[in-house]
């Protein structure tokens, strides 16, 4: 199937953009490569001390240099249950290496928080900066340069850009990310909800609230709902930096195990010593980030990736921005309902066909860039392709070319709804993005007048008092990068679905960011420029009508212009925010940071 034309068109116009910064981005990456491999270049001193608490056999292959090293950089922790699975992952992948007749080490390990026990708690104000210091650390980590490739063991919401960043800062090397996949099905993910929303409106007590809970978020791997962490995994398939088919495969099983091997036997397959050399750089052009861009809408997924996505691309001298994400989710059918979009969770998914359908259904719709280079080798269509443990071991064989549940997961012809569920919003407060795809229509658009609060427990306590009780646009401000880090609101959501479910016209209009598990709520998130920079949303009252309008893609308030634009900003007393629980560490990156529509970065 021909190219789609807006595909082609926004690929191009992408790297017409990009030319200037992909250009020096690849001559840089070219030289790194041609200085050959690195432990060639060592001092004697400099290579015993890499290698010095290496077992004997690997000792004397590291010294030599006469097979390939494996950097590994791990997010490994006990705390996040998707990363516990990655504990005993480097001495597989040290074993396997070793059969291959190569080696691994672990490089360096990177932070990686919860955001779920950070939610509504000051800690979350360190989330999103975390993501630049994930990059920093894997880029020390990587800084030996003792390696022919890398393996980054991530799964959650910052981690996986964060490491992607640092893979296309080394990109010179190839690099294989490798997931735990997610736990199995627990407590339904509409039925947690709902306790939420009970205990929001004082229905019910912690006891029973904490029990949802638990039985909801029971074991290891991923949580199941498709918020960020699964998106992550899903933009690692699209964009070729898994082994096909390894994002979904739970942990502890024998495949899971299988295709971590798989891994480590591939990163050193694909060094610059071997045959087919396939560079990070080589993998993360223009094409790549468009593709994860039209899998992004396909499925549904996490608006965090509106940031990521961009922060990442520039890593990799490739320049996208929130225009290029519209355009492409007007023309991607959304094919995917998975809570917070559906009733399913993303083992149901996967179970009906998941990500090798999908990327089989678009491929054939002409909505993918098939001809790419991936940790696979060349072509997207190898991602169709699911893997299965035999007799003979791991292989992989034709996936499913038809949905097994259409509930799910539908083919392209026939999807949920004919576009993404990611819009991008203009007007006079600004630009921001709204995802649509677990918003019913008929709350697509909100006019209301405005309630303005600068804190979250303002709008709890509001709620708590009885004050809310009416139709509103909830304008949640001095909640973005410059102000407090830019905290995910994912607590404000029992508030206001209860609010709607009531009957109230509701919506929230924030510079912060809501969780990839959110929905049902309309919310104009990121907005920019934000409050703290000055931008028009600092300006709202209370009691300014607001209109949100999905449909148009529009968000305006209804002020009179000339009386708007002389108002004062309001100014906010964000002292509170400047320190404890380690927020006066990140006072730089409060201050350095960029808007949220160059991805809220700090380092790239």
């Amino acid at each position: 199937m021909p190219l789609n034309d807006t595909v082609h068109q926004v690929t191009e116009r992408i790297r017409a953009r990009s030319r200037t910064a992909r250009t020096a981005y690849l001559e840089r990456m070219g030289r790194a490569a041609d200085a050959g491999p690195a432990r060639a270049h060592l001092s004697c001193g400099n290579l015993a001390h890499a290698f010095a608490a290496s077992p004997a056999a690997d000792k004397a292959r590291q010294s030599e240099g006469s097979a390939g090293n494996i950097g590994i950089v791990t997010a490994y922790n006990d705390m996040l249950s998707a990363h516990q699975p990655f504990e005993g992952y480097p001495a597989l992948i040290r074993e396997a290496a070793r059969q291959a007749g190569g080696t691994a080490q672990v490089a360096g390990g990177v932070p990686a928080m919860c955001d779920g026990v950070t939610q509504g708690r000051p800690g979350m104000e360190l989330s999103l900066f975390s993501r630049d210091v994930i990059a920093l650390a894997a880029g020390v980590a990587l800084s030996h340069n003792c390696f022919d490739a890398a393996i980054f063991l991530g799964v959650c919401d910052k981690i996986v850009p964060g490491l992607v960043i640092a893979a296309a800062t080394f990109g010179h090397i190839p690099a294989i990310f490798v997931p735990a996949g997610p736990m199995t099905s627990g407590l339904p993910n509409d039925e947690k909800a709902a306790v939420r929303q009970r205990f929001a409106r004082g229905e019910i007590g912690r006891d029973e609230l904490m029990a949802a809970e638990m039985a909801s978020y029971h074991g290891p791997g991923t949580c199941t709902f498709y918020g960020t962490a699964n998106s992550n995994q899903m933009l690692m398939e699209f964009m070729g930096l898994h082994l096909p088919g390894a994002s979904f495969v739970n942990p502890g099983t024998p495949l899971r195990e299988a295709l971590t091997r798989a891994a480590a036997r591939r990163a050193l397959e694909i060094t610059a010593d071997g045959n087919a050399y396939t560079p990070t750089s080589a993998v993360l052009d223009e094409r790549a980030f468009v593709n994860g861009m039209v899998g992004l809408h396909a499925t549904g997924g996490s608006t965090n990736l509106t940031l990521h996505l961009v922060a990442m691309a520039r890593a990799a001298g490739v320049l996208i921005d929130w225009t290029d994400m519209a355009e492409l989710s007007a023309v991607t059918p959304l094919m995917a309902r998975v809570y917070p979009n559906g009733l399913a969770d993303v083992n149901h998914f996967h179970a009906a066909g998941g990500l090798g359908f999908m990327i089989g259904e678009l491929l054939e719709a002409g909505l993918l860039h098939g001809d790419v280079r991936t940790v696979a080798g060349d072509g997207l269509a190898r991602y169709t392709r699911e893997p299965v443990l035999g007799a003979d071991g791991l292989a992989w064989r034709e996936g499913a070319r038809t949905s097994l549940n259409d509930k799910i997961l539908r083919p392209a012809a026939d999807p949920f709804q004919r576009t993404g569920g990611l819009v991008v919003l203009s007007g006079n407060l600004g630009q921001t993005v709204i995802k649509t795809s677990a918003v019913r229509p008929e709350h697509h658009v909100v006019e209301a007048p405005a309630r303005v609060f600068h804190d979250q427990e303002e709008v709890r306590a509001a709620f708590r008092d009885g004050a809310l009780e009416s139709d509103l646009v909830c304008v949640l401000r001095f909640q973005g990068p410059q102000a407090n880090g830019m905290p995910e609101l994912h607590a404000l959501t029992p508030i206001l679905g209860s609010l709607q479910d009531r009957g109230f016209r509701v919506a929230l209009v924030t510079d912060g960011r809501m969780s990839g598990a959110s929905g049902k709520v309309p919310a104009a998130i990121h907005v920019t420029p934000e409050a703290a920079a000055g931008g028009p949303i600092a300006r709202v009252r209370g009691g300014d009508v607001l209109r949100l309008d999905a449909a148009a893609g529009r968000l305006d308030v209804l002020v009179d212009a000339a009386e708007f634009a002389a108002r004062a900003p309001a100014e906010a007393d964000l002292s509170a925010n400047a320190s404890g629980i380690g927020r006066e560490l990140f006072t730089a990156f409060r201050n350095n940071v960029g808007p949220a529509g160059s991805g809220a970065a700090v380092v790239v």
